[in-house]
């Protein structure tokens, strides 16, 4: 059975794109806990990060990081924050988070942006890619 991820990468299901490669993807979080909270994905559906084999491990990282360096570029923060929990989808995902405090990063706090605004910041963040 696809992963909501999947469903995704096969373009089922909508997602506000930020980057996007062969091998990865990069869309905005529907569920943000900060403006720009973003997640990057290997398309090939892998369970848990260190299942991956080690040179998607590796790209996934650099991808990663392209990704929060455009991040960087586009949303004023501290510093962007990345965590690795996997356990909300069965599919492999890095969570890129633009931090103020710590809280930011908890996953209690989420905050709520128009579909517009997604589209409109995903666009930004994709131009600093």
């Amino acid at each position: 059975m696809s992963t909501i991820f999947t469903k995704i990468i096969n373009g089922e299901l909508p997602a506000n794109k930020v980057a996007e490669t062969d091998e990865f993807l990069a869309f905005l979080d529907v569920n943000p806990n900060a403006k720009g909270h973003t997640l990057c994905i290997p398309k090939k559906e892998v369970n848990k990060l260190f299942d991956l084999d080690e040179e998607t491990y590796q790209n996934l990282m650099k991808f990663s990081r392209k990704v929060a360096l455009a991040l960087r570029k586009t949303i004023p923060c501290k510093r962007i924050g990345m965590s690795v929990v996997g356990l909300e989808v069965p599919h492999v995902h890095v969570h890129l988070i633009p931090l103020q405090e710590m809280d930011d990063i908890r996953f209690e706090r989420k905050i709520k942006m128009s579909s517009d605004e997604m589209e409109k910041l995903a666009k930004q963040i994709a131009a600093n890619f």
